[in-house]
């Protein structure tokens, strides 16, 4: 309000789209947002503009707003595989229409109508597969593998340690997000130990590898050695 710290300056949302119309708009968990949220994107998608506190009106029109919600999740996750998401094209179809359905009522009881009708498309995910979640690992793990580089340290993750990393970081019910947490404990954290206590250095060839009973290994060739030298798993 007028004589407020700020007042002379435009919303986050509001700003944001005045410099940018054509952009997109994510709102991670809609559910916990604020009733007065839901009120401002009624707006939007009603009338496609906002005012902001300096009473100029932003279009919406060219933008795309997105939202995430974890309403009806518990659904996905007890009838995910029961319903045949494992099954073949027809059975999968069919189940997904089913399990939509179900998280369509929980949405109908958690979301006001008006709401709803206002949204273009509801889309339910469904629970990645492990086989999903590994081709998530490999880029995260090229991630980490691009920040090595950088400093001058060659870095390779066998086949091995992709598998022990989806097997840590897989879960149901969280999708992906283990995986971030698993690649630090077991690679990101053993990496930095190694670099402080100079085991592992600029100019190094390193490999990370694990044995079948999860241990892991980090295997490095010191730029001073022969490059024929071979990197084994420690006995």
């Amino acid at each position: 309000p007028p004589g407020y710290v700020g007042y002379t300056e435009g919303g986050q949302l509001t700003e944001a789209v005045r410099r940018r119309p054509y952009t997109v708009v994510l709102l991670d968990e809609i559910e916990k947002a604020h009733p007065d949220v839901f009120n401002l994107m009624l707006q939007i998608m009603e009338d496609g503009r906002l005012t902001d506190s300096r009473g100029r009106t932003v279009d919406f029109k060219n933008t795309l707003i997105i939202m995430t919600s974890n309403v009806g999740s518990s659904v996905i996750e007890k009838g995910g595989k029961q319903l045949g998401f494992d099954h073949d094209d027809g059975e999968a179809r069919s189940s997904y229409g089913r399990i939509k359905s179900l998280v369509d009522e929980e949405m109908k009881q958690y979301f006001r109508p008006e709401f709803l009708n206002r949204l273009d498309e509801m889309i339910v995910f469904r629970q990645l597969t492990k086989m999903e979640v590994k081709e998530i690992a490999v880029i995260m793990l090229a991630e980490v593998t691009g920040r090595m580089k950088a400093k001058g340290i060659e870095l390779m993750v066998t086949e091995n340690f992709k598998d022990l990393v989806v097997e840590e970081g897989y879960d149901p019910s969280y999708g992906a997000r283990p995986l971030r947490r698993a690649i630090m404990r077991l690679l990101e954290d053993k990496l930095a130990d190694k670099m402080l206590a100079e085991d592992v250095k600029e100019g190094d060839y390193v490999i990370i590898d694990a044995d079948p009973m999860g241990n892991v290994a980090v295997l490095s060739r010191h730029s001073d050695l022969p490059k024929d030298q071979p990197l084994a798993f420690p006995a």
